[in-house]
């Protein structure tokens, strides 16, 4: 891809004053971070550590604080000190050590966030291609980790007959695959494919199908169609457009003949028919998902200081699996009011400077694709400590500064004239 010159003065003027080895310190600290992100077995896990060594590096390299992630720093700290007001509440167990940590890892993940949209902010297209290349090996190493423990090679790398991976549930692991897979879907609809892309791209949907999480299954499909309708609508000329469509038309053939050739395999075809209906056994009755998402309701209205970590499922016997109760009942009427702000925010942020021309534009519809299919998910599943949910969040509002940042530049050049 070729820069822009507008993005080669942003890339000098980002490392003008930072050292040749603080610079490689800082690309190989991001790699490492998003090379090792899938291995989460144990906490703290090596993402973690990468984390502060990446945090650190930006600090060593000068990466400046944007006065446009304001909001995005503002709101993350709102909700986390919901959180932390909570730990003063009166408790009725012996889960106050617990319910710090939880709270301590929640404030951890904020501050990912933004040191991601603080990093991706400038020298913007250099940085998201490290981060596309650590991150297509590592879903890579993940994806073949959960095949090889869906078929029985890798004991540890599956749960319930369903492939997790290196992650503790199959319900992380089936959403990290996202972001790679549309990054992918991308290239694959554009001139840059080759047959690499399509191998990679079949291995990951392959174990995305395997994780057997229908949570996963929607996000992605939701995230894919953002991105080809964002590609559609922003596509230069016509012509462009209609390669797209096609090429997406021969792209869902492609998959539905992969997915249809994996279930012809008698275990797949029992363990999709299964999985596919709507509902399952835990999601109906009195304990199940949905009956606690209605006590939840009642819950949050009752306790506008929240209730603390875990205090809920104490209370009614279970978790309620849905992200946006667990803001309130966790952080409180305010931070569960800072959470829904920011969720919503970032999607109009990313909407509007997605259909920015920049040569990073293609990474913030993924970026925004794939963080619009997890605030889906949230309805059904707790996303607070999801790691790649924090890194959706900071590349849409890193790449969104970066945008208007641009846009600003070309303001400038054409003396304050639009192009």
């Amino acid at each position: 891809m070729i820069r822009s010159a507008a993005d080669l003065y942003e890339a000098r003027s980002a490392t003008r004053t930072a050292s040749p080895a603080s610079v490689t310190l800082l690309h190989g600290a991001l790699f490492l971070t998003i090379l090792v992100s899938p291995f989460v077995l144990v906490e703290p896990s090596p993402y973690e550590v990468a984390c502060a060594l990446l945090a650190l590096a930006c600090l060593v390299a000068g990466v400046r604080f944007d006065r446009k992630l304001l909001p995005l720093a503002a709101l993350l700290l709102i909700f986390n000190l919901g959180g932390l007001l909570t730990l003063v509440l009166p408790r009725h167990d012996a889960s106050g050590r617990d319910a710090a940590i939880y709270v301590a890892v929640s404030f951890y993940l904020a501050m990912t966030a933004v040191v991601y949209a603080c990093l991706f902010s400038e020298d913007s297209l250099r940085r998201l291609i490290i981060m596309r290349r650590a991150y297509f090996i590592a879903a890579f190493i993940a994806s073949l980790v959960g095949i090889g423990g869906y078929f029985g090679y890798l004991p540890g790398a599956a749960l319930y007959d369903r492939a997790r991976s290196t992650f503790k549930d199959p319900n992380v692991f089936g959403p990290f695959l996202v972001l790679p897979l549309v990054l992918l879907l991308q290239t694959i609809i554009s001139p840059a494919m080759r047959p690499r892309h399509l191998i990679l791209f079949g291995v990951l949907a392959f174990a995305l199908l395997l994780s057997f999480s229908r949570g996963a299954w929607a996000h992605f499909l939701l995230s894919a169609a953002i991105v080809l309708v964002l590609t559609f609508l922003t596509a230069p000329n016509i012509r462009t457009r209609l390669r797209l469509v096609v090429l997406s038309a021969v792209g869902v053939i492609g998959l539905t003949t992969l997915v249809a050739g994996a279930l012809s395999v008698g275990s797949l075809s029992e363990m999709f028919q299964q999985r596919a209906k709507l509902t399952q056994s835990y999601d109906v009755g009195s304990g199940g998902r949905f009956g606690l998402q209605e006590k939840a309701v009642e819950a949050v209205l009752e306790n506008p200081a929240g209730m603390g970590p875990f205090q809920f499922a104490r209370v009614y016997g279970g978790q309620q699996h849905n992200a946006y109760f667990q803001a309130f009942l966790v952080y409180g009427w305010i931070g569960g009011l800072a959470y829904v702000l920011l969720v919503v925010l970032t999607i109009m942020i990313g909407f509007r400077q997605s259909i920015v021309a920049t040569p990073w534009q293609p990474y913030l519809i993924a970026a925004l694709g794939t963080f619009c299919g997890e605030a889906f998910e949230s309805f059904v599943v707790d996303t607070d400590h999801w790691r790649h949910y924090f890194l959706a969040l900071g590349l849409v509002w890193g790449l969104a500064a970066a945008s208007m940042n641009e846009t600003a530049r070309n303001l400038r050049a054409n003396g304050g004239r639009f192009r």
